[in-house]
């Protein structure tokens, strides 16, 4: 596992482009000065020591002396330790609908967005529970297992989009199928599902079937409505911008609507609660009384207990490239001139 100490030296990285620009700049800055005073065939005999291809070279040198100094000043640290710990917690798993009705902009900025936001904000709040991810639309697919790496799980989060899954739709049994495999402790007594959805299902006759085998299973089905009941069009667009605006067969514009009572029903079957999701702070504080009220289940973890830098190698790798581009000279040498690697052709 790696840690990085100072991550806003990062910012640093920002100066390679702006060198590479303002380099390309002066190199046709000097080509057209150079041809003020000489022709290129002239120029050469003129300077026949001259190396076209040193410039280059020496940047190259300059710009990963930068990078690898950069990365020193953050200080990676790799772990070296594992440790077992114990923690108590609950088993969370977030079901997130990324169907095509989920970038309707009902809800700033879609209702996709949002939904991604509530679960990270869901997750800051968590202390030692372990968490899980699926993603759903016309099928269910596994997206982070049970974990206590809240840092992989946002990860995995923002990665997430409505071109995930090809299979279009919103079957919201099989994402509720897909998560009773997820708890896989026998005896954790706390199993909760978050289903964060428009509420738009595809597999209404199934779901409550769904429902009613989690609970079997000790499973808390909470869900959470993002959009508006007076619905919205869903954007096609192409490089952020809208193209158009879905349509149906008949070619009128598709409304999508958030459909509170089917989270509602899910919610009740599932001993669990429906919670609008249009306000984040009010939803997130809702989840985490919820949550406190819960009894804790004691398991163990493992988890990185010492770490060691190794800022040293990056800044010696990246005084080491800098004092290349110091002491090579933009002349040819003598002995790469005379094995000729760029086949340039030799004045007699």
């Amino acid at each position: 596992m790696i840690q990085f100490d100072e991550k806003i030296y990062f910012y640093f990285l920002a100066i390679i482009p702006v060198i590479v620009v303002l380099f390309i700049f002066l190199q046709i800055w000097k080509k057209r000065t150079q041809r003020k005073f000489a022709d290129l065939s002239l120029f050469k005999r003129i300077t026949p020591n001259r190396s076209r291809y040193k410039s280059t070279l020496k940047l190259l040198f300059f710009l990963l002396g930068i990078a690898f100094l950069t990365i020193g000043l953050v200080n990676p640290k790799i772990g070296t330790k594992l440790e077992t710990v114990k923690r108590e917690g609950v088993d969370i798993v977030f079901a997130v609908d990324v169907s095509k009705s989920m970038l309707a902009e009902d809800i700033a900025p879609n209702r996709l967005e949002k939904s991604k936001r509530l679960v990270s904000e869901i997750i800051n709040q968590l202390a030692s529970d372990r968490i899980g991810i699926i993603a759903y639309a016309g099928q269910a697919f596994p997206q982070l297992p049970i974990t206590t790496d809240y840092g992989a799980a946002k990860m995995f989060l923002q990665s997430m989009n409505t071109d995930m899954l090809t299979s279009q739709g919103t079957a919201i049994n099989e994402a509720i199928e897909l998560a009773t495999t997820y708890y896989n402790d026998t005896e954790q007594t706390n199993r909760v599902l978050f289903i964060i959805s428009d509420g738009e299902d595809h597999s209404e006759g199934t779901t409550l079937d769904a429902v009613e085998k989690a609970v079997e299973e000790g499973i808390r089905i909470f869900t959470i409505g993002v959009g508006k009941p007076k619905g919205a069009p869903i954007p096609i667009k192409r490089n952020g911008v809208v193209e158009s605006l879905k349509k149906d067969a008949q070619g009128e514009v598709v409304i999508t609507r958030l459909n509170e009572e089917v989270l509602i029903d899910i919610a009740d079957e599932g001993n669990g609660e429906y919670i609008d999701g249009s306000n984040t702070e009010g939803a997130v504080e809702i989840i985490k009384e919820q949550l406190l009220q819960m009894d804790k289940k004691e398991f163990e973890a493992k988890q990185f207990a010492e770490f060691k830098d190794q800022f040293q190698w990056f800044l010696g790798i990246g005084l080491l490239f800098l004092f290349l581009d110091l002491f090579v000279l933009d002349k040819k040498t003598k002995w790469l001139k005379k094995l000729n690697l760029f086949n340039e052709k030799i004045e007699e």
